[in-house]
């Protein structure tokens, strides 16, 4: 006879186990600490098996037939309950372990190992822990187009649209990352990438008209400041580079004797070495620096410790105390106005791009203009020197 709620609960404990059975194989296990135990006999391939589904009356005689008969589906297809169990318990704990958060963190794991930059992993860092937050805990297989085209808008509305634009190529690294280590099916990212409001592109702030560039100058060389600083900002206009590639520079790059700035790949934006003539003038930085911190590694460090480079805000505090403002000119900007002055004035473009750095991504094409070029950038970094003395002289 087929069980009831009320046998059940009536049910005593004996001295021994018992078995109440209701029926193709289910019953329930009275214990002699009075505890009642769903089981489920059954066989397959032959043998036979038992499964448990946990007690009574947290299941429900209903809840228990349901799973029974559950069981006995997949028998019908074929498929051992047991070992369907076992399935479906490794796929939810799997799925628990690759949330987008985990493959985030995995992937940044990736980005600091291959030697990407600091600043590059700090930025990709904040936008997956912080702005990617909602969707931190979510099993990476199961995110779809429509959430994050949902999360990107949210940022988008905010007027942030650089932001959604870079957010979403960062989420897409992720789930690709996902999909090749098999935890994800597609990237849902592609889908949304034209859903997006194009950002508004705004040019570098820069000073393009020699005189006013000279004034400028000028300025630079009459501020009354941290004289550390003027000679790292007066150092990145003669050397074309980046404000963090001179903020970083230590005394073990720069081979005085040679007149060349050996700058490694691990500071460079691009990853790759980069090699500076330094033109009299740069050299002339140099000495007169080095005397303000003779016991320091780096060649331009803070004031307030000669362990720590100057700040990244450091070169634009100046230019404001002088009285730029951040829409006039800015020290990324420095760059813009070296390229397009000596553009103007007919040097040879291929040797412009070879001194910014904007080098060939095709190795042996690299390698050959790096060499081809270099007496050419030796002559262009002095006749650029040579120029900044000009402009000055306008004045």
């Amino acid at each position: 006879m087929a069980l009831t709620d009320l046998k059940i609960r009536r049910a005593k404990a004996g001295e021994k186990p018992y078995k109440l059975f209701d029926s193709n194989g289910l019953y329930i296990h009275v214990q002699p600490n009075g505890s009642k135990l769903w089981r489920w006999k059954y066989q397959y391939a032959k043998k036979e098996r038992l499964l448990s589904y946990g007690p009574y009356p947290l299941v429900s005689l209903a809840e228990a037939r349901e799973k029974q008969m559950a069981g006995r589906k997949l028998l019908l297809d074929g498929k051992d309950p047991s070992v369907q169990r076992k399935l479906d318990r490794i796929t939810a704990e799997t799925a628990a372990n690759n949330t987008f958060g985990l493959v985030a963190a995995e992937y940044i794991q990736n980005l600091e190992a291959k030697g990407s930059a600091p600043a590059t992993i700090t930025k990709t860092k904040w936008m997956l822990e912080k702005l990617a937050a909602p969707i931190a805990n979510r099993p990476v297989g199961e995110i779809s187009a429509i959430e994050l085209l949902d999360l990107l808008k949210r940022i988008e509305r905010s007027g942030r649209r650089e932001t959604a634009r870079r957010l979403r190529g960062v989420m897409g690294s992720v789930f690709r990352l996902a999909v090749a280590t098999l935890r994800a099916e597609t990237d849902p990212t592609m889908p949304i990438k034209d859903a997006l409001t194009p950002p508004i592109v705004k040019g570098r702030p820069a000073l393009t008209d020699e005189k006013e560039f000279g004034k400028l100058l000028c300025a630079i060389d009459e501020y009354d400041g941290w004289p550390t600083i003027s000679a790292a900002i007066k150092f990145q206009i003669l050397t074309c580079v980046r404000p963090g590639e001179v903020r970083g520079a230590t005394r073990s790059e720069i081979n005085l004797v040679e007149q060349v700035w050996h700058i490694p790949a691990e500071r460079m934006k691009m990853r790759r070495p980069h090699d500076v003539p330094l033109s009299r003038q740069a050299i002339e930085v140099l000495n007169n620096v080095w005397l303000l911190s003779e016991e320091a590694e780096l060649v331009f460090p803070s004031i307030r410790s000669n362990r720590r480079p100057l700040s990244e805000n450091a070169f634009n505090s100046v230019l404001r105390r002088i009285g730029y403002t951040k829409d006039e000119v800015t020290a990324h900007g420095f760059r813009v106005t070296a390229s397009t002055i000596m553009n103007e004035r007919g040097f040879d473009p291929d040797v412009i791009e070879a001194a910014l750095a904007h080098q060939d991504r095709n190795s042996i094409r690299r390698t050959y203009n790096r060499a081809k070029y270099w007496e050419p950038r030796v002559e262009l970094m002095q006749n650029w020197a040579d120029l900044l003395d000009e402009f000055r002289a306008l004045n």
